[in-house]
């Protein structure tokens, strides 16, 4: 089954199916997507949210609301450039919605990282494994065949937690006291965001990526029967879909800003020298375009302006070479049988120069002390913080668990008659949590801190 540009662009609303109409502002439906992430809480707490290095002091690099904002502009040139490539070659679709393919892929871009937990990546290693070798290994004991307490689904859900499925948790999740349909987004925006398109069960082994728990697998059968992404049913019982076509443009605004940006951040923390990241960036390169970047500011001898200027020319470069690498395979995307990236197909010269990026940043930056100091100070705070809710939720009767329940909003279902969303409810407050909030919960239950008065 082949997926189709007409049925795949959808301003249908999760939530609101049987009021569904067409915009009549003039803002279309997508761009209110936007709009609705740009204002919302979760988007704003991401400013207090690692990216990679520790919140900035005195210099600033990025956090997730930065990195966001900027995959955003990226995404929004991709699913322009496509958009306008697409109606060249298919004029048929003139009369569709495929023209605001921009304002899509944007609005997915700015909610791609919502579900991430604090401290960055190393969040979601230190709540996966709390559940798979830490305090809470020993929930394991209430899975069993029935699912009376836990079933394999919501177990591998949570022993392999993952940002990705709790972006789509974060955004359609009808939590105790909100509206129905989440934050009651476009069918094609959230379909946009599920870069891995299966539940934890299909995940290949070793790997702890997924699009979705099985308390949304409902919903996003929904929409991919509704927009036409074709699904199937493994031996196992778990759920295996296809890629919406978008995703991949959402993946590549993604891969290159936080890839370029990296080492532009690292340039500033003194990590890279200036040699070193100009270095870098001109990689992009031939040597006679080199030559003409060089020329371009003779006046400049900032050696910052110049980063950003060639930075800028890269991502530039990359975003151009991703719309080729897409209208290329246009046809296997659309069947569903496109393997890897955009950016795995890019043109020799910039593949080596991305390649030589990352073999830099896993070298030189991920591995600095800064961010390992990062990975550390998460793994504790998490820590402590998951076995004492879990505590709570497991014997809310205890007076100890009565206060600590009585702290945290009511919209989290940390009451549930089920297990299941009991821990869920756990999850969802925890990744909830910015950096700065989950070092300051911590530094108050172990007594470092008393609030003032």
């Amino acid at each position: 089954m082949t997926m189709n540009w007409k049925q795949l662009i959808s301003s249908k609303r999760l939530g609101k199916e049987d009021t569904h109409r067409a915009a009549t502002e003039r803002r279309t439906e997508f761009q209110r997507d936007f709009d609705r992430l740009i204002f919302s809480a979760p988007f704003r707490r991401m400013q207090n949210k690692t990216q990679v290095f520790p919140l900035p002091g005195s210099v600033f690099v990025h956090n997730r609301l930065t990195h966001s904002l900027e995959v955003s502009s990226v995404g929004r040139s991709l699913g322009t450039d496509v958009s306008r490539e697409l109606l060249a070659r298919h004029p048929e679709l003139s009369e569709s919605d495929v023209q605001p393919l921009g304002a899509i892929v944007s609005a997915a871009c700015l909610a791609h990282d919502l579900g991430n937990p604090p401290f960055g990546h190393s969040g979601e290693r230190a709540i996966r494994s709390y559940f798979s070798e830490g305090a809470g290994a020993r929930l394991k004991e209430y899975v069993s065949a029935d699912g009376e307490r836990l079933n394999d689904v919501q177990w591998a859900d949570i022993t392999r937690f993952d940002g990705n499925a709790n972006t789509f948790r974060l955004l359609t999740h009808q939590f105790e006291g909100r509206r129905r349909g989440g934050y009651v987004m476009t069918y094609s925006t959230l379909a946009a965001i599920v870069k891995y398109p299966f539940s934890s069960t299909a995940a290949p082994a070793g790997k702890c990526k997924f699009g979705f728990f099985e308390s949304e697998t409902g919903i996003y059968m929904r929409i991919a029967e509704e927009l036409g992404m074709p699904l199937r049913q493994e031996a196992d019982g778990s759920l295996r879909g296809v890629r919406h076509p978008l995703v991949f443009l959402v993946e590549a605004a993604d891969d290159i800003c936080y890839e370029i940006m990296d080492i532009e951040d690292a340039y500033k923390l003194r990590l890279l020298s200036a040699d070193e990241t100009i270095g870098l960036l001109l990689g992009f390169y031939s040597e006679e375009a080199r030559g003409r970047l060089m020329e371009a500011y003779p006046d400049a001898t900032d050696p910052g302006d110049k980063i950003a200027y060639y930075r800028s020319c890269v991502i530039n470069a990359l975003e151009q070479a991703c719309v080729e690498v897409f209208m290329t395979h246009e046809a296997e995307i659309l069947a569903g049988t496109f393997e890897g990236s955009l950016i795995d197909r890019l043109p020799p010269l910039l593949l080596t120069a991305y390649r030589r990026c990352e073999a830099v940043a896993r070298h030189r930056i991920y591995s600095c002390k800064e961010v390992t100091d990062i990975d550390l100070a998460g793994y504790r705070i998490i820590y402590t913080l998951l076995e004492l809710m879990v505590e709570a939720v497991l014997a809310p009767e205890k007076a100890y668990s009565r206060l600590l329940l009585g702290q945290v909003s009511a919209q989290y279902q940390l009451r549930s008659p089920r297990l299941a969303d009991r821990l869920m409810a756990v999850l969802d407050y925890v990744s909830g949590m910015t950096d700065v909030y989950a070092l300051d919960l911590y530094r108050k239950i172990n007594g470092h801190s008393l609030p003032s008065v």
